[in-house]
């Protein structure tokens, strides 16, 4: 990345423990704005536990994270004032059952006083929009399709207008058909130029989008490089033989 471009996540000597289980051993990692860094590696790895660390969704068991200029492993920092910067899209939606498709995009900005009412449904409807879901705003998520439902819930993240996306696996509940509607929204998010990271098995997307690879196993970072580098020529073996068997 361009040395001038400003660091969005700075990951330094970062550690999680669950008990007796080291999760996450020593995981170092710059991302810049703009930057789309997608995360490999096979189950167990760490890479879900990585990104619910730099969102804190964790407690953090050593090391520094700092996410947009705040630094989230301090005690005296608002981590919920840390967290209106920074989206966070789950496997599962987390959509409220209860509300419709617009009542779930409205919520956060009106609980946290960032709209009114009128200024959040102006921004939802824009929104919903971007995501092709502008017909369903009256619809429960009951009445969607997983698609539709992860569209609606990048929509919602978006409505918190972010500096970084976080994605955890946002397709591997999907449906293969409906994979692609929602790849085609975080492809036209990268191009946009929000700072993403992605944690996917979804390796065409990967080699299409991403600016940087990831590759973890055991708590550590692998190996790191563009696509062709990490997905078409891995140096450690490690890669090699994960790449073998998803590709």
């Amino acid at each position: 990345m361009a040395e001038n471009k400003e660091v969005k996540v700075h990951v330094e000597h970062l550690k999680k423990d669950f008990g007796e289980l080291q999760v996450l051993k020593d995981i170092n990692i710059d991302i810049y704005e703009g930057e789309v860094v997608v995360v490999l590696g096979p189950s167990g790895s760490g890479k879900s536990t990585f990104l619910r660390c730099v969102n804190r969704l964790e407690d953090i068991t050593g090391g520094t994270v700092v996410v947009d200029g705040f630094d989230i492993t301090d005690k005296h920092t608002d981590i919920n004032k840390a967290r209106e910067h920074v989206g966070m899209v789950f496997q599962h939606f987390n959509l409220f059952n209860n509300m419709d498709v617009l009542g779930n995009m409205m919520l956060a900005p009106t609980e946290l006083k960032k709209a009114t009412k009128d200024e959040a449904k102006e921004t939802a409807l824009k929104l919903l929009e971007r995501v092709g879901m502008q017909d369903k705003i009256h619809a429960f998520p009951s009445q969607l399709s997983g698609g539709q439902k992860q569209r609606v819930a990048i929509a919602r993240a978006l409505a918190m207008n972010p500096n970084v996306m976080l994605f955890d696996e946002p397709t591997s509940a999907l449906d293969p058909e409906m994979v692609g509607e929602v790849l085609a929204v975080m492809q036209q998010l990268a191009k946009d130029g929000m700072t993403m990271i992605v944690v996917t098995h979804e390796i065409g997307f990967a080699r299409e989008v991403a600016d940087r690879v990831v590759f973890m196993e055991n708590g550590y970072i692998i190996e790191e490089g563009s696509p062709s580098e990490v997905i078409d020529n891995p140096k450690e073996e490690r890669t090699k033989d994960f790449l073998s068997k998803v590709l």
